[in-house]
């Protein structure tokens, strides 16, 4: 049986003099990486669109200095013979991979989002169960904004592993599609009409020829749907623009004696009868999704 001792250090050269040495490599390392960080940062600040992709050589140039300063203090300090540094470099590796193989893969899944930019910060962006504006794209995550006021951290992963949509792709004008449900013997003309008057009169709606809105008709069982899409030109008055269309059409709605479907009881689901006149009524909206 051999055995074999892959790190040999004698205990001779670790002395005061020698911890102190590497307490000054790491030192110099760590003060390189703050004014690299604080160069990059100016730098970012005035890059325009390339912001993100200027901040995200930092990490990378952490990883590269730290590593050299690793490498420095084995090499030179300890004086470990070429044997000893490579299998000392393959056990620190290893467990560095296995330690913090999510910050590596968040780091790795921030330089895809920064190079394909399937969304960019101001994007509306669905990320796993999450909505809402982005309003930074870190090393680690993606952060993200609401509806109701919510911070969220998205690790930067995700984007392998999971659908991301985004609403507006860079852009600030978006599409709404707001849904109003009306009970199937009212009037859907008048209805679509209403509808489409309210969408082309609100103060957030944008029409052009590349964002053209359209008000559509579908039947179901027990109601009709009227849908509705149009842009915003400003994707953060998405909900104001919901709700003022929704407010307005239902309104109109009202003064025409269009009604919102009746909610049918059990007997009603399972024969496919229509309920009778004078049952309870709901209205009914859903919000866009992406």
């Amino acid at each position: 049986m051999v055995e074999t001792d892959l790190v040999d250090v004698p205990l001779k050269t670790i002395d005061p003099g020698t911890v102190l040495s590497a307490i000054l490599i790491i030192l110099l390392a760590y003060l390189l990486t703050r004014v690299i960080a604080y160069l990059l940062t100016w730098l970012a600040e005035r890059a325009g669109g390339r912001r993100i992709t200027v901040k995200m050589l930092l990490p990378l140039l952490k990883f590269i200095i730290y590593g050299v300063a690793v490498y420095f203090i084995l090499a030179s300090v300890l004086q470990l013979s070429s044997t000893q540094l490579v299998a000392f470099s393959g056990v620190l590796g290893a467990v560095l991979g296995f330690g913090l193989k999510d910050l590596f893969a968040n780091i790795v899944g921030g330089l895809v989002i920064s190079v394909e930019q399937p969304y960019q910060i101001g994007d509306k962006v669905r990320i796993g169960g999450y909505y809402g504006e982005v309003t930074d794209i870190g090393i680690r995550a993606t952060r993200l904004v609401t509806p109701d006021d919510n911070l969220v951290s998205a690790p930067n992963y995700l984007i392998f592993n999971q659908a991301v949509a985004s609403a507006s792709s860079g852009t600030p004008e978006m599409m709404v599609v707001i849904d109003l449900f009306i009970d199937p013997d009212s009037d859907a003309g008048t209805g679509l009409e209403i509808l489409k008057e309210a969408v082309v009169t609100s103060r957030y709606v944008y029409i052009s020829r590349k964002y053209p809105y359209t008000v559509l008709l579908q039947d179901f069982p027990y109601y009709r749907r009227l849908r509705a899409k149009a842009y915003v030109h400003d994707l953060r008055h998405e909900f104001e623009f919901m709700s003022e269309v929704t407010r307005r059409a239902w309104r109109e709605f009202e003064q025409q004696g269009i009604q919102a479907p009746r909610a049918p009881i059990m007997g009603e689901l399972q024969t496919g009868n229509k309920p009778e006149a004078g049952a309870d009524s709901t209205q009914s909206t859903t919000t866009n999704k992406i």
